[in-house]
């Protein structure tokens, strides 16, 4: 009893896909991922879509169904369009600055914190508050966002930090005379 997923992924021209059993490889204009995946799942490619199918309803293989489609489809948007994330700086003094292919952070620290970017990620700073990170691997330039994020997380009580473009940060009232 084999079941094909109800959403099938449009593959764009210039993009080609190379399934694999137990291996999935996208290569497009942007670059070439490629990605393990569980040798249960069937990936098949027909008139332009990719669907992936799995051998039973049972929940194991239903949720590999679901993570196999979602990140096939990723790989595919990611070598057509690219992936980017935004940071916001907060602070009276807080700055960013790139060095080289490096991003150099002043954030309150006694000395400026240095991220150097892997392959495949670059960063760009528009302004001295502002940084994007751009990137194929979506995975990868979530993790990288989070890594600066995490070297001065927005605090409560003033708001000063690094935090995500158009993240809330819920404030406290300090104390009280």
């Amino acid at each position: 009893m084999s079941r094909i997923g109800r959403k099938p992924i449009a593959v764009p021209d210039g993009v080609t896909v190379d399934a694999k059993p137990g291996v999935v490889s996208v290569k497009g204009p942007k670059g070439e991922l490629s990605q393990v995946v569980s040798p249960d799942m069937k990936v098949t490619q027909e008139n332009g879509t990719l669907s992936v199918e799995r051998p039973t309803d049972r929940g194991e293989h239903r949720a590999l169904h679901g993570l196999t489609r979602s990140l096939i489809a990723n790989m595919v948007v990611g070598v057509t369009d690219g992936y980017e994330k935004r940071l916001e700086i907060q602070g009276v003094g807080y700055r960013a600055r790139l060095q080289g292919k490096a991003l150099e952070l002043s954030v309150g620290y006694s000395h400026p914190i240095s991220i150097s970017a892997p392959d495949g990620i670059e960063f760009e700073v528009p302004a001295p508050t502002q940084v994007i990170i751009r990137g194929i691997d979506k995975q990868l330039v979530g993790e990288i966002a989070a890594r600066i994020r995490r070297t001065r997380p927005p605090e409560p009580y003033k708001g000063k930090g690094i935090r995500y473009a158009g993240e809330h940060v819920r404030r406290k009232v300090g104390k009280r005379a």
